[in-house]
């Protein structure tokens, strides 16, 4: 199997199974001298990891980071970084029902077709507990992006079901006033008090049917420094989608405005510049490929997990017909611990172009002034 490395100069190979002993990574590229300790992790970990409310799947694990080397007497050596979290509360018999029977939305058939077998246990290689090696991997990114350049990554869920979250007076979000602490104090990192009760009740409906539902995420990057991207393949822009994508469940990633640009006119989308700072921000941070000194604005949708208790149909090994109903530990919505996923995703994304950028662009002068002022 290939694909398990993200980045090109601050790289992050993750390993490890959902049931299997546990779950690794290997950050390289990381630069020496940055103080860093376990707990430096576990903050994030803490965040994604299950068990933490009624509405999260019931998976009791621990997350307990271990940092085996490229960290010495508190400092990062510049060397690989070596992590490791174990598993702990894995019940692989709720998954004997279908070891010869494939879940239909997820993973099992297209794995089995790809390579010939696969580890139905929990889903594997494919589950998104992999996720983790990812949050704990971005910590690390966004503690040196935050000392550097005071930069903060932070997501909130936009969007459970029918039930989006607006400002006190119905409008949409203005993310320049995200109260982020209030986000953090409620289950599901949602960035409007007024309507937690209606989620807790949307949610248990949800559970009551034993189903599932889909969730949309933001997340934002304040204080990017201008020129980070690499046209024309790698532009920074396609980049976060590709982070943002390889996170599980995700089945789209908007830029800025997104899709909603189909609606505007150029003389309405374009920021227009001023010697005080752009006007507005509907192309999300990003222009041309290379990040404009504006905050970085993403938004992701997340599909309804297909582990339910819902009957439903699907083949067997042999191909022949059969109903399956999924017995295991999981997610009503799995966009509430996506949260640290996504941040995770962007600060990797931006940790690996501000490397590169560094690397080729170190010497360059521009006499342009930088516009330090600039709406969300």
């Amino acid at each position: 199997m290939s694909g398990n490395t993200f980045g090109k100069l601050f790289t992050v190979t993750s390993f490890g199974e959902s049931h299997g002993l546990g779950l690794g990574a290997i950050i390289d590229g990381c630069p020496p001298g940055i103080e860093l300790c376990e707990e430096d992790l576990q903050i994030d970990l803490d965040r994604r990891r299950p068990g933490q409310s009624r509405f999260t799947t019931a998976r009791n694990e621990a997350d307990k980071v271990k940092i085996m080397s490229g960290v010495f007497e508190g400092k990062t050596t510049g060397t690989p970084i070596g992590l490791i979290i174990e598993n702990t509360d894995q019940r692989s018999k709720d998954y004997g029902n279908i070891a010869q029977s494939f879940r239909p939305g997820h993973a099992d058939y297209t794995y089995t077709q790809k390579y010939g077998l696969r580890d139905y246990r929990g889903g594997g290689r494919s589950s998104a507990r992999e996720t983790a090696m990812r949050v704990a991997a971005g910590a690390v990114a966004k503690k040196y992006l935050l000392q550097k350049f005071g930069m903060k990554i932070q997501a909130c869920v936009t969007q459970i079901g029918p039930i989006s979250a607006t400002t006190a007076e119905g409008k949409p979000l203005d993310f320049a006033n995200i109260n982020w602490n209030e986000v953090e104090e409620n289950q599901f990192f949602f960035p409007d008090n007024n309507k937690l009760e209606q989620l807790d009740q949307y949610l248990r409906d949800v559970m009551r049917t034993k189903d599932s539902i889909g969730a949309r995420l933001s997340v934002v990057a304040t204080n990017v420094p201008v020129g980070l991207g690499e046209p024309i393949f790698d532009r920074l822009d396609a980049e976060i989608a590709h982070g943002l994508m390889s996170i599980n469940a995700v089945k789209g990633v908007e830029i800025g405005d997104g899709f909603a640009v189909v609606n505007q006119k150029g003389s309405e989308h374009r920021d227009e510049l001023t010697p005080g700072g752009f006007n507005s921000n509907h192309a999300g941070g990003v222009l041309g490929g290379i990040s404009s000194g504006q905050n970085i604005i993403a938004h992701l949708a997340l599909k309804p997990t297909s582990s339910i208790g819902v009957s439903g149909k699907t083949v067997d090994a042999n191909g022949e017909a059969a109903d399956i109903i999924t017995r295991g530990r999981h997610d009503p919505c799995v966009g509430i611990r996506a949260v640290p996923i996504a941040e995770a995703m962007l600060a990797l994304t931006l940790m690996d172009h501000y490397l590169r950028h560094r690397a080729q662009n170190a010497d360059v002068v521009c006499t342009t002034p930088v516009i330090t002022k600039h709406s969300i």
